[in-house]
């Protein structure tokens, strides 16, 4: 009887304290934005001494 009395209780257990998930679609529809913005700048700084050594022709 003993048995019988722990056997039930331990199902009532395990039963009530099984987690429930549940899986149910938004009820808005799901927005990206995919504003993306992308800029290069490139900027070169060239010495006047190299400067004035590029314009030589006689480098290249």
């Amino acid at each position: 009887m003993y048995n019988l009395l722990l056997l039930c209780s331990g199902s009532l257990l395990i039963t009530a304290c099984s987690p429930t998930v549940k899986i149910a679609p938004p009820d808005k529809p799901i927005e990206i934005n995919l504003n993306v913005k992308i800029e290069h700048e490139i900027i070169i700084k060239i010495d006047k001494e190299l400067d004035i050594l590029l314009e030589d022709e006689e480098l290249f």
